[in-house]
């Protein structure tokens, strides 16, 4: 018994030691802050932008995908990214974040499905987003813990990556490209 129970502890603290130090989640800021191109917030989420991704569910299989068109504004240190998507099974979605600069490298962002203030840190050629979000009741009105990265790449392209998390459990996965469109390209 007292084996098994030293081999269950062993096997939790490497799931925690893996999660800590080698993981998705594990990602800061700093790890980022020496890369280029720089990521600038006012111009990289600004315009007319096309976003193409995928959803994965907590198996890991595709779920979704969708097309999303966005349009970013800014006056000054505020900004807002409305957004409208169009996912595989029909539906349809729109979300508006309201974008806010602070101190440093830092920004706040708040949209109707989010729970609270999001938190933003912008650093070399990326971005990091944390927040809670609302689910739509059709499907299921879970809130879900998201941790959101944004890599841009040396042509413009923003790579998303966003984990969500309910209970600490990985329940789903977002991959998408966002690349700046001409207004009124189709």
């Amino acid at each position: 018994m007292k084996i098994l129970t030293a081999i269950l502890v062993l096997a939790m603290l490497i799931v925690l030691a893996k999660t800590l130090f080698l993981s998705f989640q594990a990602q800061s800021p700093s790890d980022y802050a020496k890369t280029n191109p720089a990521f600038d917030i006012k111009k990289h989420l600004s315009g007319a932008i096309l976003s193409e991704g995928l959803i994965f569910g907590p198996t890991g299989k595709m779920t979704s995908s969708f097309v999303a068109e966005m349009v970013g504004e800014w006056d000054g240190d505020t900004g807002t990214l409305t957004e409208h998507f169009t996912y595989s099974n029909g539906a349809v979605q729109n979300r508006k974040w309201f974008l806010t600069l602070g101190p440093g490298n830092t920004f706040t962002a708040t949209a109707d499905d989010i729970i609270g203030e999001a938190k933003g840190e912008v650093s070399g050629s990326t971005a990091t987003l944390t927040y809670k979000i609302v689910l739509p009741e059709d499907a299921g009105g879970h809130v879900l813990n998201v941790t959101d990265w944004m890599y841009l790449t040396d042509n413009g392209t923003i790579m998303n990556k966003s984990e969500m998390r309910k209970f600490g459990i990985k329940v789903a996965e977002l991959v998408a490209t966002m690349r700046p469109t001409p207004i009124g390209k189709d």
